[in-house]
Formats: C-alpha cells, sequence, structure tokens
C-alpha cells in the first residue's frame, strides 16, 4: 500500500527543530483488485481511442478513395458516352456508304449487261442485233443472222460469258424481205445466272 503523508510528523522535527509538515494520502495497494480493474479500464480506454482514430483515418481515406473513383467514373461515362456518339456515327456513315454502293451496283448492272451483249454480238460474225429486252430474271434478244450457223455461234458465244446460265431459242424464221440474199430473224431468251461470276 502507497501511503502519503499530508498532515505534520509529530515525531520528526526538522533542522531547525520545528515539527514537518509532509502530507500523506493513501492510495492503497498496488496489486489490489481495484487498481487492476483502474488499470485495465485505462489500458482499454487507450486501446479504444487509438482504434477509434484508426478507424476514423481508415473513413477518411475511404471517403476520399470514393470521392477519386467517382471522379473517375464521371470522367469514364463521359468517354463511353463519346465513343457510342462515335461508333453511332460510324455505323450512319457505313449504312450510307452501302445505300450508295448498292445504288452504284444497281446502275452498273444494265451497263455490264449491255456491255455483255455488245461485245458477244460483235464477236460473232454475220449476226446482228435488233432489240433487247431486259425482263429482271431473263434478257430477250431479237436479232438477224444471215445463217442458222450464226445463230447457233451466237448462242454459244453468249453461254461463254458465263452471264447466263440457260439460253433458248423463242423464234426464227427466214426474212422473205431479203430478195438478194438469205436472212433469219430470231428472238432468243436468255436466263440470266451468277453475274459476280461473270465479272471475275
Amino acid at each position: 500500500m502507497i501511503r502519503i503523508n499530508l498532515l505534520g510528523n509529530t515525531k520528526g522535527k526538522s533542522k531547525h527543530g520545528a515539527p514537518s509538515t509532509v502530507a500523506s494520502m493513501e492510495v492503497g495497494d498496488v496489486g489490489s483488485p481495484k487498481m487492476k480493474v483502474l488499470v485495465v479500464l485505462v489500458v482499454a480506454a487507450l486501446l479504444n481511442l487509438g482504434w477509434y482514430y484508426q478507424l476514423d483515418k481508415q473513413k477518411r481515406d475511404v471517403a476520399t478513395q470514393q470521392q477519386a473513383a467517382d471522379q473517375k467514373n464521371r470522367e469514364l461515362a463521359d468517354v463511353k458516352a463519346r465513343y457510342l456518339e462515335r461508333q453511332s456515327e460510324a455505323e450512319n456513315y457505313k449504312r450510307r456508304v452501302d445505300v450508295i454502293d448498292q445504288l452504284r451496283a444497281n446502275q452498273s448492272g444494265p451497263v455490264n449487261l449491255l456491255n455483255t451483249i455488245g461485245d458477244t454480238i460483235n464477236s460473232t460474225e454475220a449476226v446482228w442485233l435488233n432489240s433487247m429486252t431486259d425482263q429482271g430474271g431473263s434478257v430477250d434478244i431479237q436479232g438477224m443472222a444471215l445463217t442458222t450457223d450464226a445463230v447457233a455461234n451466237l448462242i454459244a458465244n453468249l453461254q461463254k460469258t458465263g452471264y447466263f446460265k440457260n439460253i433458248e431459242i423463242k423464234e426464227t424464221y427466214q426474212d422473205d424481205s431479203f430478195k438478194d440474199m438469205q436472212a433469219f430473224q430470231f428472238t432468243l431468251t436468255c436466263e440470266k445466272g451468277n453475274e459476280k461470276a461473270s465479272k471475275s
């Protein structure tokens, strides 16, 4: 037990002979249960205080990180919005280009047909073209030939182009209007094939 004397000591005297006034206070025994509980409470309070400050620091750090994450999220949302806008513009542009390409292909279809038939007629001897009618899936060709062999040669040359998959003679007859020579009027029906294969 620690004892502090706060009262004067009647037994002892100072050097000058005056009674000493030493104060004494009884705190209690260091090993007493009260002291142990007090020490435990103080230690627990200090630990709790340290834990509180640590949690408060973590809370502030988390709040700072959350603000940074929110800012980054807003920036990424802006980037995503701009990306989606550019992607939409690119898709619209691609659709326009596809439409233009389709229109060009549709424009070049009759040109390719005319070129194919024109070149074939020119390369076949004794054959002339009078008219041509595009029926969509087929083409009717009307012309004149000096011999039936010339008509047969024209059919063979048209098949070689690869533009047509089936060619039939719809009509043929001898033209009596030509007195000095023999002439045949003919009509061919040509079923269109794969135009892409003929181009390649």
